[in-house]
Order: C-alpha cells, then structure tokens, then sequence
C-alpha cells in the first residue's frame, strides 16, 4: 500500500509515518514548504505523479481564535482544499482520508454523538470542517473517509498551537502546587498514536465504504479529570482544582459535550483503547524518552 500524507508533520502525521516505518508501507509525505495545499495545481499534479492508493490529509487550520478573525483562511484549508484534494485522488482512483473533529456538534445533548447526528458547529472552526466534511463527500462520494477525533496530544504537539494539552499541564505543573482546569467540558481525549493506528487499520480494511468515521478513545472525562489523571500517573504533586466555566472561554464557544462514539469502525472491528490506558501508556512513553533524554542510554 502506498500513502500520500499531506499534513505529515503535526502529531498525528509523525505518528501514522512511525507506524506505516514498522509495517511496511510506502509513504510519500512532503512539507508544508514542498506543498501548500490550497495551491489546487500543485496538489493536483503531486497526486497525479505519486498515484497512492490514498491520500491521506492532515492539514488543518485549527487555532480557534484565528479561525473566528480570519474565517476566509479557516474556509481555504478546512474545506476549499480538502474538496480539491477529493477531487484530485478520485481522478486517480485514490481513497481520500480526511481528519474532522468533534467540534462540528453543538454539544447540547447528554449521549455521546453518533455519526449519523446532525452537525451543528458553534465556532468558526467547526464550521469550516463541517464543510470540508460535505464538500469532500460531495466531491468524491465513492472515494472519501472521513475521520473525526477528539483532543489529540502527543509529545511532537502541534507547529500552530505549540505543545499538547498534556505536555503544557506537565510542563506548568513543575511551578504550581494548584492548577485550577475546566471541569464543564466532556470530551475523549485521544492519543496521536492510538488515532494514527485506528486510521491506518482503517485505510487496511479491503473496500472500506466511503463516509463518516469516529476514532477517539473509550470513555469520557473533563479536562479537570483528564489532568488529574495524567498528574497521578506521572507521580506531579500538583493537585488539580475543577473549574466550572459555564461555557465562558472568551469569544469561542465549545460544544459541553463533544463525546462521540465509534460506531462504523467499531462495526469493523476497529477499536481505540479507553482514554485511561490511552494516557497511561502515552505517559510511560514520555518517560521513557525523558530517561534516554537525561541519560543518553536507553532505559
């Protein structure tokens, strides 16, 4: 199998090329400098002299504030170049996997969203993925899957937004004895890891239907309880203190709750592990990599 991986980068990008290195596959993934995705006549002509058997697009304008003051920015990345890219990868007869987000529901109801439930973003963000989602399913109904997920982190954090959510509470832990962290916000926290392997299992599957996918970790949490959790696991004394924001983080609005379900992939026989053993075993890693760092051996 052969990957052309647009966005290949950012956490979840360095993840899936660490797992396509250990299986095999062939992965063709050019920089932001090499390519700029809503350069339509590049993405075109990149597709057509590569022909993977996907295309696999991780690029995404996703700091929220700026996609609220610059919308026309947000819409060129999360939609316009994700219809072109469906466009591009059908005329080679290429899958085309694409990342949305659970920010695309309201978060007004108390069960976890599926993914047949309607799609009422609240911000601009979550707007402008919402059409990337139609206008690539629009544009190639036979060929496009797409992906939404929860709080991504991983150690390689993200060029536009700096480090991981896990990483930054670590990080200011080390000069706090209280942290005080939303607790009004339920979500699925997700490892890059874990959402890269669920996606490549995925793309593995032989004739895998186009449409709507949920990968995200098992279970549900605050972002308070998430933290406590990964300061107990990484022995931090610092103790967390929840916060109810009732919904008030300046000029963006979040989704309450943005738990979603894995129906279709778990209908494949696909399943992420819960979001617990999911932090566990991202925070065993980080020390890991901490050891080698301080030692230079390996632990």
């Amino acid at each position: 199998m052969k990957l052309l991986l647009l966005g290949g980068y950012g956490q979840a990008g360095i993840a899936l090329q660490a797992l396509t290195r250990t299986r095999g596959i062939e992965v063709d993934a050019p920089t932001r400098a090499d390519v700029d995705v809503c350069d339509t006549g590049r993405v075109r002509a990149l597709i057509s002299r590569v022909r993977p058997d996907w295309v696999v697009n991780f690029t995404a304008f996703h700091v929220l504030n700026a996609c609220e003051t610059d919308f026309s920015a947000a819409m060129a990345v999360n939609a316009l170049a994700v219809r072109e890219m469906a466009l591009a990868a059908s005329s080679v007869d290429a899958q085309f996997l694409t990342v949305s987000t659970d920010y695309v529901f309201d978060g007004l109801q108390l069960d976890p969203w599926h993914e047949g439930d309607d799609a009422r973003p609240l911000q601009a963000y979550g707007v402008s993925k919402r059409a990337g989602e139609l206008a690539a399913l629009a544009a190639a109904p036979r060929h496009c899957v797409v992906v939404r997920t929860c709080g991504l982190y991983g150690r390689s954090g993200s060029k536009d937004r700096g480090a991981s959510f896990v990483e930054r509470r670590l990080v200011e832990a080390k000069a706090k004895d209280l942290m005080e962290v939303g607790s009004d916000l339920v979500c699925t926290p997700t490892s890059a890891e874990a959402f890269a392997t669920a996606a490549l299992s995925l793309m593995m599957v032989p004739g895998v239907s186009a449409g709507i996918y949920h990968l995200t970790a098992e279970g549900s949490c605050s972002w308070a309880q998430f933290t406590a959790e990964a300061f107990r696991l990484a022995d931090v004394p610092c103790r967390v203190v929840p916060v109810d924001r009732q919904g008030s983080y300046g000029r963006i609005r979040r989704p309450a709750n943005s738990v979603i379900h894995n129906s279709h992939a778990r209908a494949l026989g696909i399943t992420l592990p819960h979001w617990k053993d999911d932090l566990a075993r991202y925070l065993q890693g980080h020390k890991l990599a901490t050891q080698v760092a301080q030692t230079g051996k390996s632990a």
